[in-house]
């Protein structure tokens, strides 16, 4: 591994010591770590459930936690007591089939023909090699949590599962990727105020006199993020007013979205323990900047990242999968920022990428280029998806960017010129002579473009993508002949 891959991208494997022997799990959280030295006799090893429970029980934990994201990127859970987690580990918690198909509101559409029925369960298993005790909520542990079927067999509308697919894809074509979330969002004052939420600091932009009035939460952040085995790049005021943003350190893809899912719930419990209020929401309200959770991605093929360049473009294969990206944009789009909170965030001079095209640094562009320089090194090439916010499920997000880069790989795309300024404010007719389209703007372009892409639409599988779209559909009904800020204030504390 080179040192570029490793620090750089913080691969996982550095982020803590294997604990358990050959062929057992690899426990990488510091928190981790402090819960098994204090156990009363040495793990066995492989680590066995019912060490990990009494682990657990001895430092105080009372139960796990065990979360996924269903198909609106809101995530939901399970928790059971540490003494169930032996069982639970083996056979998991029945949960109800028709998560798959809740829209943004809570509502059940049964307009998906395979899940038209109140009847039926599937398990919930946590995975333990993922389990962290949480540093701000002491009694608890927490764990993503992957969907089975009954009888223990994969279940096609398992969201983790789609993505744990598509990483088995590209390694049977010789090649890995690293995944790093930047996660925007909106920090208020919990004074129950939901029409006129009142930020909770007031800016300057980017300053550090914005968040000295939140020191003892931005601290908190800090603390247990560490604790909890999430390493971060940095945490700032944003552009908004309230608004903050935190990076996680690059990781295989897998993990980089249960990390996704740990981040929101380690910034929660920080912000309860300090009276705060966060929305992740893509617009909180049309009078606010958007929240991005823009998806950093580089693809490598053994030690040699092929986004890397010298020629500060990206070249060869590296360009073929900018390319692949950019041909399934708009279907990409439509998994990565799926809600209609997410089609209100997609205005053009907002640095969200409302129209199809890349650049080499250009924060307006959908697809951002990041070169690799000589002081950081070549192996911090990557490419930036900013078409993507909390609204989408993390695994599904992934999955699909991965399949549609892959494809581009695959098939030796040609990768079109950059562009360097914002499209938004050329003509019309001088877009249509660079081939720039605006990304679609509705949920039917966004159904159009997803189940015309053959790539994208195969990485979620017929049974997932119909989910999915019944979802899509019901939220947008219920949007329908609404206010929009009406719409953007029932979703600003959803995600």
């Amino acid at each position: 591994m080179t040192a570029n891959r490793a620090v750089r991208w913080a691969d996982p494997t550095i982020m803590g010591a294997a604990l358990a022997g050959p062929g057992g799990p690899t426990w990488t959280g510091a928190a981790t770590r402090a819960i098994l030295s204090a156990m009363t006799t040495p793990a066995p090893t492989p680590l066995e459930p019912r060490a990990l429970a009494a682990g657990l029980t001895a430092a105080g934990v009372a139960g796990v936690t065990i979360s996924w994201a269903d198909n609106n990127g809101i995530p939901r859970s399970r928790t059971v007591p540490v003494g169930a987690l032996p069982r639970v580990a083996e056979v998991g918690v029945g949960i109800t089939t028709l998560f798959a198909v809740f829209d943004s509101a809570d509502a059940i559409t049964f307009a998906h023909a395979d899940l038209a029925t109140p009847s039926g369960d599937v398990r919930l298993v946590p995975v333990l090699d993922k389990l962290v005790p949480l540093a701000g909520q002491p009694a608890l542990a927490w764990a993503p949590g992957r969907q089975v079927a009954a009888d223990g067999d994969p279940w096609p509308y398992d969201q983790r599962g789609a993505l744990e697919r598509q990483v088995d894809a590209l390694a049977a074509d010789g090649l890995t990727a690293l995944v790093g979330y930047e996660m925007e969002f909106g920090v208020y004052l919990d004074d129950g105020a939901d029409d006129e939420p009142v930020p909770a600091h007031p800016g300057p932009a980017y300053s550090p006199q914005a968040l000295v009035g939140i020191d003892g939460f931005v601290a908190d952040v800090l603390r247990d993020c560490a604790a909890n085995g999430l390493e971060l790049g940095q945490l700032h005021a944003e552009y908004g007013p309230a608004q903050m943003e935190l990076s996680l350190a690059a990781t295989d893809p897998v993990t980089a979205a249960d990390n996704q899912l740990l981040a929101r719930q380690t910034l929660r419990a920080a912000a309860q323990r300090h009276g705060l209020r966060l929305t992740f929401a893509p617009l909180p309200a049309t009078t606010v900047a958007g929240n991005g959770w823009h998806v950093h991605t580089s693809l490598w093929r053994g030690e040699r990242n092929l986004l890397a360049s010298h020629t500060g473009r990206p070249t060869d294969d590296g360009a073929a999968y900018v390319a692949g990206l950019l041909r399934d944009l708009p279907a990409v789009a439509a998994v990565t920022a799926p809600s209609q909170g997410s089609l209100a965030r997609l205005r053009p001079g907002f640095f969200a990428g409302a129209y199809g095209f890349w650049g080499v640094e250009n924060r307006e562009a959908p697809l951002r280029y990041v070169p690799g320089t000589a002081f950081l090194g070549e192996g911090n090439a990557n490419v930036e998806l900013k078409t993507s916010d909390a609204s989408a499920n993390p695994y599904l997000a992934l999955a699909a960017v991965l399949a549609a880069g892959a494809a581009g790989v695959a098939e030796g795309l040609t990768l079109p010129e950059p562009v360097q300024s914002d499209p938004g404010t050329w003509t019309a007719d001088e877009r249509a002579e660079h081939a720039i389209v605006a990304l679609p703007a509705s949920q039917e372009e966004q159904e159009k473009a997803l189940t015309g892409s053959p790539r994208v639409a195969g990485a979620l599988g017929p049974a997932l993508l119909g989910a999915f779209l019944a979802v899509r559909r019901s939220d947008a009904a219920s949007a329908h002949d609404r206010d929009v800020d009406d719409v953007l204030a029932g979703l600003r504390w959803r995600y």
